[in-house]
């Protein structure tokens, strides 16, 4: 196929050798297969931000720290040079986060490097070559589904672990090869210990996986993995080789109504009281 505008730079850099087809195209960036190093990997084009529907981008940025002092002012000021910073930081973090969950034993795609906004990537094949079908492509029995569960809790305990919530984790961003799930896309990755949405993030991925699988199991829908990770996580409890039940057990104690109004109500009366002390003391200065 002709060579798209964005990959140009790279075949004359000797980064790619050939483009041999469009994958798919997503809300975030198109991707694309190609020949890179005598290797089939993937090319994933990142759109300007202007085309780019990633909704509510700044909550995923909270917490993402710069070290250069003259690129955070910028970021910060919101001008030409910053929104670049901003652009290279978003696209930076996806290969920042595949490189730290790929240590840390989560199954995801290889990086290679990120150029220009491009980042080259391994395609997750089967053993014939086969591009690896996204999760909500994928029929499977309960038995599957539970087992897949369980996997997938565990990858999102690990990210966990290494201080990364995934953020927009779904059976769209799950690919499945001949041994399992693969994790993917992930320029939104959350910093777990300095986002103040990452619990709620954690709550939502760890809900859109296991409503999908319960479909097939649907016993899997009464786990509670992300209250109890989340707990363990606060504690400092929450390791690698931690084992889940994906039971929790919630605070359920009714709030006392009649005392938290009494305590309102006292604390009003003492507010109008010292109100009515310092008019006396003025109507006082006054005389």
């Amino acid at each position: 196929m002709k060579t798209p505008k964005r990959l140009i730079p790279l075949v004359e850099d000797g980064l790619i050798d050939e483009v041999l087809y469009q994958l798919m195209s997503g809300k975030e960036a198109t991707v694309f297969v190609v020949r890179s190093q005598g290797e089939v990997r993937c090319a994933k084009v990142y759109k300007d931000a202007m085309k780019r529907s990633f909704k509510k981008a700044a909550q995923y940025q909270e917490g993402r720290k710069v070290k250069n002092s003259r690129r955070a002012r910028a970021m910060e000021k919101g001008s030409n040079f910053g929104r670049k910073q901003i652009e290279d930081a978003w696209q930076n973090a996806e290969v920042d986060a595949l490189f730290t969950l790929s240590r840390a034993g989560v199954r995801v795609p290889q990086p290679f490097g990120c150029y220009d906004g491009v980042l080259l990537m391994e395609l997750v094949a089967d053993d014939e070559g086969n591009v690896a079908p996204r999760l909500n492509d994928v029929a499977m029995s309960a038995e599957q589904a539970i087992e897949d569960h369980v996997q997938v809790m565990h990858y999102v305990k690990l990210m966990l672990c290494a201080g990364i919530v995934h953020g927009d984790l779904s059976e769209f961003n799950v690919l499945v090869d001949d041994y399992g799930p693969v994790i993917i896309d992930l320029p939104q990755a959350v910093n777990a210990a300095a986002n103040n949405n990452a619990f709620s993030m954690l709550q939502r991925d760890v809900r859109n996986m296991t409503e999908y699988y319960s479909q097939y199991a649907p016993e899997l829908i009464n786990s509670h993995y992300a209250e109890e990770m989340w707990a363990l996580f606060q504690a400092g409890d929450l390791t690698p080789n931690t084992e889940l039940s994906g039971q929790f057990e919630f605070d359920e104690s009714d709030a006392d109504v009649d005392t938290v109004l009494e305590e309102i109500k006292a604390a009003f009366e003492e507010e109008q009281a010292r109100l009515e002390r310092i008019k006396g003391n003025c109507e006082d200065k006054a005389l």
